[in-house]
C-alpha cells in the first residue's frame, strides 16, 4: 500500500522543471522524473535488502 501515494503524488506533480545532470540542463515535466527517482530508488533499497539475506 505504500505505491499508492507516491504514484498520486508523481501524477500530480504536472509542472515544468528544470534538471542539470552533469552538465546539460533538461526541462521536462516534473511527474517523469519522480518516478525515475522512485524506480532508482526501489531498485537500490531492493537489491540493498536482498543482499543482507
Amino acid at each position: 500500500m505504500r505505491v499508492v501515494p507516491v504514484v498520486v503524488f508523481v501524477f500530480e506533480s504536472t509542472w515544468q522543471v528544470r534538471i542539470r545532470l552533469l552538465i546539460p540542463e533538461v526541462s521536462m515535466p516534473l511527474h517523469p522524473a519522480l518516478g525515475a527517482v522512485a524506480v532508482i530508488g526501489a531498485t537500490c533499497g531492493g537489491y540493498c535488502i536482498s543482499r543482507r539475506k
